[in-house]
């Protein structure tokens, strides 16, 4: 991460999931929580934004609210989530749940359910809630705290939070746009959907998708980043450590590509890159690198010298909703000023 900041890149974004570990003895025996090693490294490495994926199946969202609300505190001002859903009965086993795995249209309207009350609960404290008054003993004006008093298909909550309201307002949300019901879930919500795609004209197609769910949803799509996902492996001997890691991968798995991957030389992913946004085929981009902790100074000193000064990344001042562009959300329980 602190090489990735060191790029001036964007953020970093920390894959996690619900899957038990593999009985394979040759794989990863475990995993560490994303949101809990973003809150740890987050204060220290400063000058990007962090991103956790939060599997939101299985999880209720008032706690989810308060940790990503917490994880923006301590960020200051520069973390995101991106919702992700549980599919497989090994992982609602691990939660005593041993009914058929859901359809994904009901696992993302559960998931649409959770933002919606995330969102809600980060606005139950209003701005200027906090008192902090030593002499009289209140921390907050219960006046400016309220009820969010949500029912829903898969919820009911009362709320306020006991987390105030985080220093975005709302932590950027990021979600994917690679399926119907995931599509339909980041028209309504999202500031950030990643997508997927094998080539730039996918790319550009699968823009388009996102672009039209947003403003079905009636939102405007100026306001929401589409961003493809994008593997790599760079420098000299690529293709031959492509193959190495190949060999290495436990029995079964599978590495091969699931978007847009490129193996090799760094100028010609920048070629690549110009290409796609020439072509509005993106408004940035994900680089995933497919070895670690090598791939990302690839990323770093490789390609974004080769990508030149009009791509150099600006300073980092502000918070992570500023550098998308995007303002501090109001909050929908304040009286509004005549």
């Amino acid at each position: 991460m602190r090489t990735a900041a060191r790029g001036g890149l964007d953020l970093v974004a920390l894959p996690d999931s619900l899957l038990p570990p593999s009985d394979d003895p040759a794989s990863l025996p475990g995993t560490l929580d994303a949101v809990g090693i973003a809150a740890r490294v987050a204060p220290v490495v400063p000058g990007i934004g962090i991103v956790p994926t939060v599997t939101v199946t299985h999880t209720e969202p008032f706690h989810l609210s308060k940790a990503i609300a917490t994880l923006d505190f301590v960020a200051t001002g520069r973390a995101g989530w991106q919702p992700e859903v549980s599919r497989t009965l090994a992982e609602a086993e691990l939660f005593g749940r041993t009914s058929d795995p859901r359809e994904p249209g009901s696992l993302w309207r559960e998931a649409g359910e959770v933002a919606e009350v995330v969102a809600r609960l980060w606005d139950s404290w209003e701005d200027d809630a906090e008192i902090r008054d030593a002499a009289t003993g209140r921390f907050a004006d219960r006046e400016k705290l309220h009820h969010i008093d949500f029912t829903g298909e898969f919820f009911s909550v009362t709320g306020p939070s006991i987390t105030p309201r985080p220093p975005q307002g709302h932590p950027l949300t990021v979600l994917r746009g690679d399926e119907p019901a995931a599509l339909a879930v980041a028209g309504r919500y999202a500031d950030v959907v990643r997508v997927r795609a094998d080539g730039i004209a996918a790319a550009a197609e699968a823009r388009d998708r996102v672009r039209t769910a947003v403003a079905d949803a009636g939102r405007d799509p100026e306001q929401v980043a589409v961003l493809l996902d994008v593997e790599t492996l760079l420098g000299p001997g690529a293709a031959d450590r492509l193959a190495e890691l190949d060999r290495l991968a436990p029995a079964g798995a599978d590495i091969s590509a699931s978007t847009l991957r490129h193996v090799g030389d760094p100028a010609e992913l920048a070629g690549l890159l110009r290409d796609a946004a020439e072509e509005r085929a993106a408004d940035g981009f994900v680089l995933v690198p497919l070895a670690l902790p090598t791939g990302v100074g690839e990323i770093v000193d490789g390609l974004l010298p080769a990508l030149g000064d009009a791509w150099a990344p600006a300073p980092y001042d502000g918070t992570l909703r500023d550098r998308f562009g995007l303002g501090r959300p109001a909050n929908r329980y304040t009286s509004p000023v005549a």
